[in-house]
């Protein structure tokens, strides 16, 4: 895999946000020509500071992926596209469904209309979310599990996720979806309150301030460190046989939230408690969430290597180093 990029044009989305630029690192570090593609809207996550360690070794232009006349532009000759620009609150989905539909539906048609007409031999990978399962009928979840999203944002990302489907099946486009779980580690937004419990957790570990749990915070879930989602990503790319599928990504073990909190308290000071939910947030939460990633580990070999406790360790080690370029 790693020759597989050597020499090869990438173009990530979101290239300066959390996944993105850990993806770019992990590109040029394999010989990749890349170029990254960032609005650079300050709520979205998207921080220069990311991409500092290649930052003489990549191309960056700065517009938005809903301007479809600068996709057009973009995604001519490249050989793999990562798309993983978008909005992924949950709560802003619902308080601002229009912008939700424009950035993780209707840019994502636009970004496959595109490839299809400039460059329909492009190898596309797409990040989709587990949001898109609603509340589990089973678990673990597998990808037969049916797709039930309780938000606008799980909405919109099946949407999106159909599009890139329908066009491998009616126009040939070698497109795959990742079902992103709860990602962590360097480079994700500390700054945004409602982007997942994860970014708070780590932002008021830093700052030792007191943590709170919604409800009993019993509620299960699965983690992946970013290094890990990073070398899934770049194993969708590069497999051959792939092309119109979606895969869940995930971990063998699941941790409820309280289980979360104690270990991230090895690696700081802080108080916890448990309060109750917010309305706003217990009418689309989805309960226990932990899924099966069997199916990717069958057709590319993929499987996590960092524990949550390895991870939240690095996690923090990162951020303490350079608290200025994040807090």
């Amino acid at each position: 895999m790693a020759d597989f990029y050597a020499g090869k044009r990438v173009l990530v989305t979101g290239g300066l946000g959390f996944i993105g630029s850990n993806l770019a690192i992990g590109l040029v570090h394999r010989g990749a020509e890349t170029t990254l593609v960032d609005s650079m809207i300050p709520q979205y996550g998207a921080n220069p500071f990311n991409v500092e360690p290649v930052r003489d070794r990549v191309r960056i232009n700065y517009s938005d992926v809903r301007d479809a006349h600068s996709l057009e532009y973009l995604v001519r000759n490249q050989d793999v596209v990562f798309s993983l620009a978008g909005q992924v609150s949950h709560i802003a989905s619902m308080r601002d469904p229009f912008t939700d539909l424009e950035i993780n539906c209707t840019s994502q048609l636009s970004l496959l209309e595109c490839c299809r007409a400039h460059n329909p031999q492009a190898r596309i990978v797409f990040a989709s979310t587990r949001q898109i399962y609603g509340r589990p009928q089973y678990l673990p979840i597998d990808e037969q599990h049916p797709l039930v999203p309780v938000d606008v944002n799980g909405i919109n990302k099946l949407a999106a996720e159909m599009y890139y489907t329908l066009y491998h099946k009616v126009y040939g486009l070698r497109t795959v979806s990742l079902r992103l779980t709860n990602t962590y580690g360097p480079r994700m937004d500390l700054r945004s309150p409602e982007k997942g419990f994860v970014g708070v957790f780590v932002r008021r570990a830093l700052d030792g301030k007191p943590i709170e749990l919604f409800g009993t915070g019993e509620q299960r879930r699965d983690f992946n460190y970013v290094d890990d989602v990073v070398a899934a990503l770049l194993r969708a790319g590069a497999t051959e046989d792939i092309a119109g599928r979606s895969f869940n990504l995930g971990h063998p073990r699941n941790y409820s939230l309280r289980e979360f909190v104690e270990i991230l308290g090895r690696f700081a000071e802080f108080d916890s408690r448990c309060v109750p939910f917010p309305e706003e947030r217990k009418a689309i939460d989805v309960g226990d969430y932990y899924g099966r990633f069997d199916r990717f580990r069958a057709a590319t070999g993929w499987e996590p290597q960092i524990d949550l406790a390895e991870g939240l360790e690095r996690t923090m080690a990162y951020f303490r180093a350079r608290r200025e370029h994040y807090c």
